[in-house]
């Protein structure tokens, strides 16, 4: 998408606050509907995808620097979450997605079976 500089694309920052973590992610130049967060299995996956604007009219590019193209991060938040436990918004080229807390779901204890014979 941005060739040699794809690195400064989609940094991020992690935060742990007391009832939760945030992700904030830079996607400078994107529009909101061409950004993506979807869960999935207990991973995070934020996704951006850029279409290069076409100009119609007289003339030819010397040189063109931007370029059509997707960038995605994937993130392990865990099997505890469910979609109702993320926000996101977007503002000022800055994603910032909110986890709430979660403990692990506790597993039943295993009760001792009798045997009989």
């Amino acid at each position: 998408l941005y060739g040699r500089h794809a690195h400064n694309v989609m940094k991020t920052d992690i935060k742990e606050n007391d009832d939760g973590y945030e992700l904030i992610v830079d996607l400078p130049g994107f529009k909101k509907d061409e950004i993506q967060v979807h869960l999935e299995n207990g991973y995070l996956t934020v996704s951006a995808e850029k279409h290069a604007d076409k100009q119609a009219g007289k003339g030819k590019y010397l040189r063109q620097e931007r370029y059509s193209g997707t960038v995605s991060r994937t993130f392990y938040v865990g099997d505890a979450l469910k979609p109702d436990d993320v926000k996101a918004k977007y503002e000022d080229g800055v994603l910032v997605v909110s986890l709430s807390k979660k403990a692990p779901e506790a597993i039943e204890q295993r009760s001792q079976i009798a045997i009989e014979g």
